[in-house]
């Protein structure tokens, strides 16, 4: 009977694999050098703690015990212990993690948190019910200053654009910006008006127009709001005139605090990493507690990927009494990221396997030469495998050749000195276990651009 494949849990082959682990020390490596450190928390939250963010249980992987189970349907079972549930986000526990160690914690606390996460969600091309996701986040104790809103798009802009992609830029657009356009002509279900401009891209003007009548947005408020959701640039200057443009009964408190915050953010990026951070209006992430600045991302020539990487700024997600833990964070979907690195395929891996050296076996009966001379390479910092089997040389270097393995090592015969062969070249010379190295282009597998 034939195996059925389990959709939306990736199983990446070995190339692939070498592929997002490339992606994965890249980005640590990354977020290290701006001063995050690394935390991991537990997969398993409180079904109450994971609601937080506004999901609906359906989302939500529940977690039943068999035995809670059956000792609940004999009524000697308590109901909270199956009230759990896989984090379908590194957000919430973050925010779980911050307020049970507060105490213990450094504030600001900057943290990188790189793990799998499970969303019960349909599965399509990048959406994924298993996934790995990359966040950093920076939160305060009770304040938070405005510039980290400004330096966290521009590590995810440096992180991302410095992987064999296309051009990624950061779309970034304000809260306040669209609350108080919302609040300045009259619309009061400002989350009616955000999941209306989030679909624009899927259906367009028009029905995004007939979506907002159905929350009772006018035809003449409707269109400010989609003529607000038409301003993308990176110019601040042009952003601040094209609101200043539109079509409002008089500007609030809050939409001059979000421009200039906006304008600010921009005009900063601007002078540290030209091109990279692009304000874009139609960007709701209707999600309510996003208080600030929004993050969304693509790559040139994919945006029909979406989003590769969102977030924005929030002020209560954790609390605790009156003690709040204001944060700005971004996420990366990293298995949505190296899906399509790998389908497109947009890079490729040098080899299979991380080994660089395949040790030959003359005979089975000396095996432990070729041993001998794989244990002297390691010991070196140098990956070698022994050849399998001690077949014809020819099989064996086919054997490395499959795998991408670039040298051959044939230990020498009767007191004869080995000697090491670039199966690519074809080039074979003389070579000491003690002292032979390969360039360092070879040492482990890369990942490079594909042709």
């Amino acid at each position: 009977m034939a195996r059925t494949s389990l959709s939306g849990f990736p199983e990446w082959l070995p190339d692939g694999r070498i592929v997002e682990q490339f992606v994965l020390d890249h980005l640590r490596r990354t977020f290290e050098l701006h001063g995050f450190a690394g935390i991991e928390t537990r997969a398993v939250e409180t079904l109450e703690e994971l609601e937080k963010k506004g999901e609906t249980s359906k989302e939500i992987y529940v977690l039943d015990r068999l035995q809670a189970l059956k000792e609940a349907e004999a009524g000697r079972g308590r109901p909270s212990e199956h009230r759990l549930g896989l984090h379908f986000d590194l957000t919430v526990p973050f925010a779980r993690y911050v307020v049970e160690h507060a105490n213990d914690l450094d504030f600001p606390f900057k943290r990188y948190q790189i793990q799998k996460v499970w969303r019960g969600e349909r599965p399509q091309e990048g959406r994924f019910r298993e996934f790995t996701q990359a966040d950093i986040d920076v939160v305060g104790a009770g304040t938070l200053p405005f510039h980290y809103e400004v330096d966290l798009p521009l590590v995810m802009a440096e992180a991302l654009n410095a992987l064999p992609l296309p051009p990624v830029r950061v779309l970034v657009n304000n809260r306040k910006v669209v609350q108080g356009v919302c609040e300045s002509i009259g619309v009061s279900d400002v989350e009616a008006a955000l999941r209306g401009l989030d679909k624009l891209d899927k259906i367009g003007a028009e029905g995004v127009r007939e979506e907002l009548a159905e929350a009772s947005i006018s035809a003449a408020q409707a269109g400010v709001l989609l003529a607000m959701a038409g301003i993308r640039t990176g110019d601040p200057r042009e952003v601040r005139a094209r609101v200043e443009a539109l079509d409002l009964d008089g500007p609030t408190d809050l939409l001059a605090t979000g421009l200039d915050e906006l304008c600010a953010l921009l005009e900063t990026a601007g002078e540290r990493m030209p091109g990279a951070v692009v304000a874009d209006l139609k960007i709701a992430r209707g999600l309510d507690y996003y208080t600030g600045s929004v993050y969304e991302s693509e790559i040139e020539g994919h945006e029909d990927l979406g989003s590769i990487c969102s977030g924005g700024r929030y002020d209560s997600l954790a609390h605790e009494g009156s003690r709040t833990y204001p944060g700005v964070g971004l996420s990366i979907g990293v298995s949505r990221l190296v899906s399509r690195m790998l389908s497109v395929p947009l890079v490729r891996a040098t080899r299979s396997v991380p080994s660089a050296v395949l040790v030959a076996v003359v005979d089975e009966a000396d095996r432990a030469r070729s041993e001998r001379a794989a244990s002297a390479l390691r010991a070196r910092g140098i990956p070698a495998d022994v050849a399998p089997s001690a077949v014809k040389f020819g099989r064996q270097i086919r054997h490395a050749d499959r795998r991408g393995i670039p040298f051959v090592w044939f230990p020498g015969a009767d007191g004869q000195a080995d000697s090491v062969k670039d199966i690519r070249s074809g080039e074979q010379a003389e070579a000491d276990a003690a002292a032979w190295r390969p360039p360092a282009e070879d040492l482990w597998p890369r990942v490079e651009a594909a042709k």
